[in-house]
């Protein structure tokens, strides 16, 4: 009882001193074009195998890879023509 007690404290130490997943944020993703196809691929094929989490990031990234900082476009507002004076009139 007392080998079988040490082997399952042992798997579980091992277990936890293991290498963790790496996460994905939005900005690596953003950073890094073809994880980002990679993933929306995925999500595309199987979204319920691959998270909602994961697949909203992508978009995430997606929109802001399109869209920007999220500032809109203001162009300036065209120059008005100079105005011309009335044309002086004939005797």
């Amino acid at each position: 009882m007392k080998t079988i007690l040490t082997v399952t404290a042992g798997t579980l130490l091992l277990a936890a001193c293991g290498k963790p997943i790496p996460t994905e944020s939005v900005e690596s993703l953003m950073a890094n074009p073809e994880r980002l196809k990679d993933v929306r691929a995925q999500c595309k094929a199987d979204h319920a195998k691959v998270g909602d989490a994961r697949c909203t990031m992508a978009a995430e990234a997606t929109r802001r890879r399109f869209m920007g900082s999220g500032t809109p476009y203001t162009p300036a507002p065209p120059a008005m023509p100079p105005v011309m004076p009335p044309p002086a009139p004939k005797d």
